[in-house]
């Protein structure tokens, strides 16, 4: 769980409800061993700022290569390949576009039941001050979209992204969705 600034709290909780353990990542020397990381919402620059002075961009970026990474509405941002209106540079994980506040501010906040792949029923959805997804590479398999058709989440490989909250609700089948990437990463190594 990168604990560096956001709602990781929230995550560990589910998590440790799903019977794994979640470590906090504030340092390098957090991340070996680890088989997934969480990259939580919060204020993107603010947590793509905080890599860069703990050390932790080059070590994420090869984690990466060994096990999966889950980000979360501000962790979607800094994972995708680009981000519209981000002045520092994103970890450029999965191959996508994104739009930041795409929805506009904290007051238009709102919750969505969406279908998201390979689970059977909806998922509820919270977005706040949620990003979107303008382009996805043709590597990138969408799992959920709006009604109107705008992508929310998406995987490629090894790296799951999410526009929503899904550590705000009870349902915990998206954060069991990536514990079963991770486990799936560590049986590759």
């Amino acid at each position: 769980m990168l604990a560096l600034q956001g709602d990781f709290a929230e995550h560990t909780d589910v998590v440790r409800r799903l019977g794994a353990e979640a470590i906090p990542v504030r340092l390098p020397q957090h991340l070996p061993g680890l088989h997934g990381l969480i990259i939580p919402g919060g204020e993107s620059t603010t947590i793509v700022r905080l890599l860069d002075i703990f050390g932790l961009r080059q070590p994420i970026l090869e984690l990466a290569q060994r096990a999966a990474i889950f980000g979360t509405c501000a962790g979607m941002i800094l994972l995708a390949k680009q981000a519209t209106d981000l002045a520092q540079p994103t970890l450029g994980l999965i191959d996508i576009v994104v739009q930041r506040n795409a929805f506009g501010r904290q007051v238009d906040s709102f919750e969505a039941a969406l279908p998201f792949k390979g689970l059977a029923t909806p998922v509820q959805a919270v977005f706040i001050r949620a990003p979107l997804i303008l382009k996805a590479g043709p590597a990138v398999e969408v799992l959920a979209s709006l009604p109107d058709g705008t992508p929310v989440a998406a995987r490629q490989g090894n790296i799951l992204v999410a526009a929503f909250h899904p550590e705000l609700t009870a349902d915990t089948r998206v954060h069991g969705y990536f514990l079963g990437l991770a486990q799936e990463s560590s049986r590759l190594c």
